[in-house]
């Protein structure tokens, strides 16, 4: 599982960092969270390709995070793509992706479904759940918990081994088949640690301090939340449904998650290590994402 940063900038792109966009490699398939202005710009200068997007989760229709729709879903089809898309947003996703599909001259090529959550909704997929919680933000808006199923339990091969097992046996057992070693019929339970949960990321979006975010990240693997602002600048912040650095810290300490990224920041930033440095202060775990950033989710 990798993600990779393809816009963090808030409100609107600088020199330095695209609008808000997110792509999540599952392995299986990308899923895109959110598409702002330049999105199809950056995945061709990044790891990822929007041509195996397969779904688009959009956490609420202020531009910066989905005004990248329109021409990514175009460039898809003038590349032959026949394959279908399912994108996902608030309950006015329906009429605001119709909108934006209906922009311009261009033949769709390919199936495109909209499917409008409620906060608290769950999506069922191929191998994981994408959970939602309500974000706190002026206008309808989502977070989203993308999360695995659960692992199976870590193979001791040193108790196998001491029960007569040999390695080729090993993955038999990791297949979950008995293997007899002599009179003996050993079940994999027996070498098999207990199940593991699967790894998850949480998306923020834009939102201010919230409980339901932070119960949305309880023991995430990783938590991606907006840090619009700074410190000095929290209470200007919240009252436009943002967050600082400091309270993304403290949320991602409350909910025990396992590593934060800080995103959406303020065009008023041209350096990220003050932002930073003020969230590890709270939360060692901290880290300023950078637009085309790739970080490697490894199993807890």
């Amino acid at each position: 599982m990798r993600v990779t940063f393809l816009g963090t900038a808030g409100s609107w792109p600088t020199k330095e960092r695209s609008a808000s966009a997110i792509a999540l490699d599952t392995e299986k398939e990308l899923i895109l969270l959110d598409c702002g202005e330049g999105t199809q710009r950056q995945f061709f200068q990044s790891s990822a390709s929007f041509m195996r997007v397969r779904r688009i989760f959009l956490t609420h229709f202020h531009g910066d995070h989905f005004l990248g729709l329109p021409g990514l879903i175009q460039s898809m089809g003038l590349n032959n793509r026949t394959e279908p898309i399912d994108i996902y947003g608030p309950p006015d996703a329906e009429e605001m992706v119709g909108r934006a599909l209906r922009m311009g001259y261009f033949t769709l090529r390919f199936p495109v479904t909209v499917h409008p959550l409620q906060a608290g909704e769950s999506v069922e997929l191929d191998g994981y759940t994408v959970r939602t919680a309500k974000a706190d933000h002026p206008v309808p808006a989502l977070s989203f918990r993308v999360e695995e199923g659960p692992k199976r339990g870590r193979f001791n091969g040193e108790l196998a081994h001491s029960l007569g097992l040999q390695g080729r046996d090993f993955a038999r057992l990791e297949a979950g088949e008995s293997v007899r070693v002599g009179e003996r019929l050993v079940q994999p339970s027996e070498v098999m640690g207990p199940p593991r949960p699967g790894r998850s990321v949480v998306y923020s979006g834009d939102t201010a301090p919230s409980d339901e975010v932070r119960r949305l990240s309880h023991r995430a693997t990783l938590l991606i939340h907006e840090a619009t602002a700074a410190q000095d600048l929290e209470e200007e912040a919240n009252a436009w449904g943002h967050s600082s650095a400091r309270q993304a810290a403290e949320l991602a300490l409350s909910a025990e998650v396992g590593l934060l990224y800080l995103t959406h920041f303020s065009s008023r930033y041209k350096e990220l290590e003050p932002l930073e440095n003020e969230a590890r202060i709270v939360f060692p775990g901290s880290h300023a994402a950078r637009d085309l950033l790739d970080h490697l989710i490894h199993q807890p």
